[in-house]
């Protein structure tokens, strides 16, 4: 089985599936090892391990090469976080030609105006005219060689502000130019906008959800309400960024790292995540 097609059944299965953000292949690892069902390689993760913002910086090679090193470390579907496709509907294109080559399961553009703006930065998200994000989006789905390998058309009207009824009108135009799935997004504290969308939504397509600002809405809600798939998007990142920083202030503290030794990963763990010893035995 091909991962865009261990990709498309965990799409269509009835139990929703859980990817998680991922920025390297280290972090894919883990999640492999955690037992979670995909890998989501997140434009906002891939940015902060270079030091940048998640501005729309991201080079369309720069997201494959990492999107790439995540790919191959396991067995795992991976979606590609593109944001907005890189530029045209020929830029489209060659992100679906390119990223398809590389075995990746699928692609996910989301309708902001490049250069795009996290959802989650304060002030204002401009949103591109929806039948232009179509025409792109139907570009794509004629690009693809596999009808497995997955575009995903990432709705962002809730995040603008723009309200239920225009959410749903872009979600439609997408789906008829052959979106896949439609990632529905939102920055409310709450789930009730999402919910309200899956309701009016009917399961047109299967619908991605996002939970990041409403975290307390447990998996077990979130397939009752009808959302296929989850994407825990940054958890890795914060949750590294909290540990190396409690790690380095403690041996900043005590001048050595003796203190802090019982509570990170071992040498052996790290050599035992890596597979030393598959590599040893090919060298030997």
């Amino acid at each position: 089985m091909t991962k865009s097609s261990q990709f498309r059944e965990l799409l269509e299965r009835p139990r929703t599936a859980r990817l998680v953000g991922c920025r390297d292949a280290l972090t894919a690892l883990l999640i492999e090892e955690a037992g979670f069902d995909g890998l989501w390689a997140s434009s906002f993760e891939i940015s902060a391990s270079r030091g940048l913002p998640d501005l729309g910086l991201l080079t369309m090679s720069e997201l494959l090469e990492a999107s790439s090193h995540a790919n191959q470390a396991t067995g795992l579907p991976l979606l590609a976080d593109c944001d907005t496709g890189f530029g045209g509907k020929i830029n489209v294109v060659r992100t679906v030609q390119q990223f398809e080559a590389a075995d990746i399961a699928g692609v996910c553009f989301e309708d902001k105006m490049f250069p795009k703006r996290n959802s989650f930065l304060r002030g204002g998200q401009d949103l591109e005219a929806a039948e232009e994000f179509a025409g792109r989006i139907e570009a794509g789905v004629r690009a693809r060689r596999s009808p497995d390998f997955t575009v995903v058309a990432r709705v962002e009207a809730l995040i603008a502000g723009a309200g239920l009824d225009e959410a749903l009108r872009r979600a439609h135009l997408y789906a008829d130019a052959g979106a896949d799935a439609i990632l529905i997004h939102s920055k409310k504290s709450t789930p009730t906008e999402i919910v309200e969308f899956l309701q009016a939504w009917r399961a047109r397509t299967p619908v991605v959800v996002v939970p990041t600002t409403y975290p307390h809405w447990d998996l077990a809600e979130a397939q009752a309400a009808g959302v296929s798939m989850v994407i825990y998007a940054n958890q890795t990142l914060r949750a590294s960024v909290s540990a190396m920083r409690d790690v380095l202030g403690e041996i900043r503290l005590h001048g050595g790292t003796g203190a802090v030794e019982g509570s990170i990963t071992s040498m052996k763990e790290l050599f035992g995540l890596t597979r030393v010893s598959r590599w040893e035995e090919w060298s030997a």
